[in-house]
């Protein structure tokens, strides 16, 4: 399966807040590699820097756990754990807030590539 695929499986309504989310991540890391991971796609650069997902009631954004710290302040009006975001299907996609967690989690896996050369 890819993306594509992926993202052919839902709903119309459902299928453009994916393809809003999987361009916004693909414009804010241009060099990460789309993949699906854990049944879901996935970006990876250096390691993994997000995943998405499709629910129900809300799509799913897993930038790991630093990603959901670094941004907790912004992601306060949302139902987030350690490692995920919801973003309810009803509401517009912060697609800005989105651009700087993806930046971030680049901007952390490429630190971490860095510092393991060195190591």
């Amino acid at each position: 399966m890819n993306v594509d695929a992926y993202i052919a499986e839902f709903p119309e309504s459902v299928q453009s807040l994916l393809t809003l989310i999987r361009e916004t991540i693909k414009t804010a890391a241009p060099e990460s590699e789309e993949v699906i991971s854990y049944g879901m796609p996935a970006y990876k650069l250096q390691g993994v820097l997000v995943y998405f997902a499709g629910c129900k009631n809300h799509v799913g954004l897993y930038p790991t756990a630093s990603g959901i710290e670094a941004f907790k302040q912004e992601l306060s009006g949302y139902k987030s754990s350690k490692g995920s975001v919801q973003f309810p299907l009803d509401e517009p996609l912060p697609l800005e807030l989105i651009t700087k967690i993806v930046q971030f989690r680049v901007a952390k896996n490429l630190e971490k590539a860095q510092t393991k050369k060195r190591g």
